[in-house]
């Protein structure tokens, strides 16, 4: 089995020692090449020209943005691969996942644990015996994500996140949820939604403040504590929606303890969630702040969403 591995040399949660002790782990099991990812996108890169070379597996180490490239590189690596849903993920190689990043949303949503030792444990075995689930993907316009999208709030907590980290700030969770205070109530315009989202067939949901797509569940964590706006969206399954009509103080604290509660179950009149969608559009009034599986974007005025059934082959 040839394999090659992507590494993200700035990953928050691993070393050069330990990168050292998974190739070793790796090359002990399969052919291993290994190719270290210089700048933003360059994982998109690699994944798409292994593809191209038939190696068998793509193996990250990083966090989920290294994940999103990877899984764009692959995806993009033939043409209309997408079209071809039941057969374009045994003609692409599998991916695995070594988790080494902060939060690790999709390594823990396929199974795996989330330190890095016994997740390429289970790899190691997984490729040994040759064990693979099929999982859907989203796709927003001509990009595809694993697990999360947002436009909005969710999104804007992120580009500052980003920024704080680029500053020399550590990622952790006094880092978001401060970022999340100071956007609710200094970056947004809460007064004024300009979100609007479109279904082939369906009456259009107007007036929306934020908008969270999801591929999976859960949506996102805060240290061990799952944080979950649509529990039942699923690998399996489309893409679930949850959209909050108005961030008032009372009704946004009420859901934001409702998706992080050990059974979630956001209601309420300020919230609509929509399940298993095969397509949807989100347009604004004017542009918001985007993002995939965690990574920001920029912003964006409209996007067009679609869920594509067993596209990819996952070592678990």
């Amino acid at each position: 089995m040839r394999a090659l591995l992507v590494v993200n040399p700035k990953a928050t949660t691993t070393s050069e020692r330990t990168r050292d002790v998974i190739v070793r782990a790796l090359r002990s099991q399969v052919d291993l090449s290994v190719e270290y990812t210089r700048r933003r996108g360059h994982a998109v890169a690699l994944a798409r020209q292994a593809a191209r070379d038939g190696f068998d597996v793509v193996v990250t180490l990083g966090g989920d943005g290294t994940v999103n490239e990877a899984v764009n590189g692959l995806m993009t690596s033939a043409p209309a691969l997408d079209q071809l849903p039941d057969s374009a993920a045994d003609r692409l190689p599998a991916l695995a996942v070594v988790p080494g990043g902060s939060t690790n949303v999709f390594a823990r949503a396929v199974g795996l644990p989330p330190q890095w030792p016994e997740a390429t444990s289970v790899l190691l075995e997984g490729m040994r015996t040759g064990r693979f689930r099929r999982i859907g993907l989203g796709r927003a316009d001509d990009r595809y994500f694993t697990f999360c999208a947002g436009l909005g709030l969710d999104a804007a907590v992120i580009r500052q996140v980003e920024r704080a980290r680029l500053r020399g700030s550590k990622s952790t969770v006094g880092l978001y949820l401060r970022s999340t205070v100071s956007e609710f109530f200094i970056g947004m315009d809460r007064r004024h939604p300009a979100l609007r989202l479109d279904r082939p067939g369906e009456p259009t949901e107007e007036n929306l403040a934020t908008v969270v797509i999801q591929n999976t569940a859960p949506w996102t964590y805060l240290g061990d504590r799952a944080i979950n706006p649509n529990p039942e969206a699923s690998f399996d399954l489309g893409l679930d929606v949850m959209a909050v009509r108005r961030l008032r103080v009372p009704s946004t604290t009420r859901t934001l303890a409702q998706v992080s509660a050990r059974r979630p179950d956001p209601r309420g009149r300020q919230i609509r969630r929509l399940h298993d969608l095969s397509e949807f559009t989100i347009s604004a009034t004017r542009p918001l702040a985007f993002q995939l599986d965690g990574d920001y974007l920029g912003e964006r005025l409209k996007v067009r969403f679609t869920a594509i059934q067993s596209a990819l082959r996952v070592v678990f």
